[in-house]
């Protein structure tokens, strides 16, 4: 499938109703937690092993408005498509699928990623100059993915874990990412 010159999806594909072109106005101001990343990102991605070794992979990250402009998706592939031959031993395709939810004044959010068998879901909320999203791993270890350092074309990304209950936190992924266009 081919996308036309503006990025939007050809008619008669039965997917133009999943993108949208911006924010829906209900909540206008709140999906833009989220909707400030809206576009294609390229990602310097470390992964610290529990040896005290690290992995380092370029990445590449895309989020879109989506189903009525009431959602924003993203797609993560690591390695990114251009060093797929890599010798990365944890390649994935993933995708988030994030809302703002008015009733409990937060949003909500699922990291489905289908190579793994990983289906993770969070709640998210600014915390000061942060977007910290709250969940639990596939073990249920308390998990926080945050992201910090916003500005118009880049912010960090950290996975932290807790192995007692939230008293203290390790970080376990992070990212650096910078805004690009890759079109």
């Amino acid at each position: 499938m081919s996308f036309a010159a503006d990025g939007q999806m050809p008619s008669g594909t039965g997917l133009e109703g999943l993108v949208a072109k911006g924010p829906n106005s209900d909540h206008a101001d709140k999906l833009m937690l989220f909707g400030q990343f809206v576009g294609d990102w390229e990602v310097d991605f470390t992964v610290y092993l529990s040896d005290v070794t690290k992995q380092i992979a370029k990445a590449e990250w895309h989020f879109a408005w989506v189903l009525e402009g009431r959602a924003i998706q993203d797609v993560f592939i690591i390695p990114r498509r251009s060093d797929h031959a890599s010798d990365w031993s944890r390649k994935d395709y993933g995708t988030c699928l994030r809302f703002y939810d008015p009733v409990i004044d937060a949003w909500r959010v699922v990291w489905v990623s289908p190579s793994h068998s990983e289906v993770l879901n969070f709640t998210a909320t600014q915390v000061a100059d942060e977007i910290v999203l709250e969940g639990k791993d596939q073990d249920e270890t308390p998990m926080r993915w945050i992201f910090s350092k916003i500005t118009t074309n880049s912010f960090q990304w950290r996975r932290v874990f807790s192995t007692d209950d939230g008293t203290t936190w390790q970080l376990h992924k992070e990212m650096t990412v910078s805004r690009n266009s890759l079109k």
